[in-house]
């Protein structure tokens, strides 16, 4: 039986002030079927083609960060507070920093996981 979903693109944009961007990931969150992931992908050439002096490992670093997010933080981190909805909405809330959420949309899948896999491949990479 298929369960709602609400998902968003993870973008990269190395010079906030420009506004160039590249999709980088997506955040997945089904609240009936308890799950929260998110998948990421960095094409180190398309970022770079967008900023030569872009930090790639600490690009990279937040990108994981969103993963751990997901997964409930770290031992001492806020997120572990979170349930999973209150981690997602925190996600993808709006924000002036190199890694940003695009809007949220909404799907039905039965396997979340393999609808985020989906998703990563037909965005992202």
């Amino acid at each position: 039986m298929k369960a709602p979903y609400e998902y968003a693109i993870i973008r990269a944009v190395p010079r906030v002030e420009r506004g160039e961007l590249i999709n980088v990931g997506v955040v997945l969150y089904s609240h009936r079927l308890d799950f929260l992931a998110a998948r990421t992908h960095l094409h180190e050439p398309r970022l770079l083609a967008l900023d030569p002096n872009a930090d790639l490992d600490s690009i990279r670093a937040a990108l994981n960060s969103w993963e751990i997010t997901c997964a409930g933080g770290t031992d001492s981190g806020a997120a572990r507070q979170m349930k999973q909805g209150e981690r997602f909405r925190w996600m993808v809330a709006p924000r002036s920093t190199i890694l940003q959420a695009g809007p949220v949309h909404m799907g039905l899948a039965e396997n979340p996981a393999a609808e985020l896999d989906r998703l990563v491949e037909l965005l992202v990479r």
